[in-house]
């Protein structure tokens, strides 16, 4: 007779790795770090069935400091193979971990596609807005002006903004979340691993070395409250350290604007509702820039929709119950000829 052992509680200790973890001191990684592997133990993910595909850049070193299978890939390219991983063995978790500049440059093409394909994978993108690695060098998210190793006079690119990027893919999932705010980050990626299909998350890194405080617009402490929007399904757009300020669309147009509660007769509801299934509200608050705007935080949009592997495999499944002979028809088909 098979002994069945009890599963082990595993805590978020049991996902780091013996590997000493090596990034600048300071570096906003750690703290995602952390926030992945305590989401790991609040799932209590098998170690032997979660892989993290990774692909070039400091955010890439993530496969070798958690406690799961992991593969560091070649650059911008991670979502290919995560996607070969996932069509392989569709039974396998894979989170797929890039940057900005890893994800957005080399790799946007790949990024496109994973998304609009579905393919059922958590995508963490750490978004610090400039090359880290490679010492500095703007990247796609870089605002202008941004003054740089390769834009010594200021950056003269529009910044991309990855959120906008990933639902004019056709993402069916976006959200994002701040490095230093565990208790939200650990929830958004709780909610980014039930999504069954592509779930894409935007994590604002802080990278003291190259672009240090790049986000403190609206990450310090003391303006926080008043430049971000945390979004709650269903709840009207409201925030500030008051609660007194909410987001709705300026009369007579299709533009977003601020308005404080209780001024001009201004109440709740004159306020947008945040539906995560409205795409078209999901891409203006994506699109919400401080200091005009408060950042949008949290689930921006979830709509699911069959995933790429599971229709992949219901081709085969398919194929196997009506196809008529054996593997040389499969391969020669019809349309075959000779050369004498």
């Amino acid at each position: 007779m098979t002994a069945t052992l009890p599963t082990p509680n595993l805590a978020p200790k049991d996902y780091a790795t013996d590997q000493e973890v090596r990034w600048c001191p300071g570096c906003g990684d750690y703290a995602i770090l952390k926030a992945v592997q305590k989401t790991l133990s609040d799932l209590q993910a098998p170690r032997d069935r979660t892989v993290f595909v990774s692909g070039i850049g400091c955010s890439s070193r993530f496969p070798y400091y958690v406690g799961t299978y992991g593969f560091h890939t070649i650059h911008g390219r991670a979502p290919a193979i995560a996607t070969g991983v996932k069509l392989t063995n569709p039974e396998l978790d894979v989170w797929l971990v890039t940057g900005d500049g890893d994800g957005l440059s080399i790799g946007g093409n790949h990024m496109l596609h994973v998304l609009r394909r579905n393919v059922n994978l958590q995508i963490l993108l750490f978004n610090n807005e400039i090359y880290g690695l490679t010492k500095g060098q703007a990247s796609p998210t870089s605002r202008r002006g941004t003054r740089s190793p390769s834009t010594p006079r200021g950056s003269i690119d529009p910044a991309l903004v990855p959120c906008s990027f990933a639902l004019g893919a056709g993402a069916r999932f976006v959200a994002r979340s701040i490095d230093t705010l565990q208790t939200h980050l650990v929830e958004v990626l709780k909610r980014a691993h039930a999504h069954r299909g592509a779930s894409f998350v935007e994590i604002f890194q802080n990278c003291v070395v190259y672009n240090d405080g790049v986000f403190d617009d609206f990450t310090a402490r003391e303006v926080a409250p008043d430049a971000q929007l945390h979004l709650t399904h269903g709840k009207p757009l409201v925030f500030g350290a008051n609660h007194d300020k909410g987001i709705r669309l300026r009369p007579g147009t299709f533009t977003l604007e601020v308005v404080t509660l209780g001024e001009n007769g201004v109440s709740e509801a004159d306020l947008l509702v945040h539906d995560q299934t409205n795409r078209p509200l999901a891409m203006m608050l994506a699109g919400m820039q401080p200091p005009a705007l408060p950042m949008a935080l949290g689930v921006l949009y979830d709509d699911p929709a069959p995933s790429y592997e599971d229709e992949v495999h219901g081709q085969i499944a398919l194929e196997k119950q009506t196809a008529k002979g054996g593997l040389k028809e499969a391969i020669l088909g019809a349309n075959t000829w000779s050369i004498g």
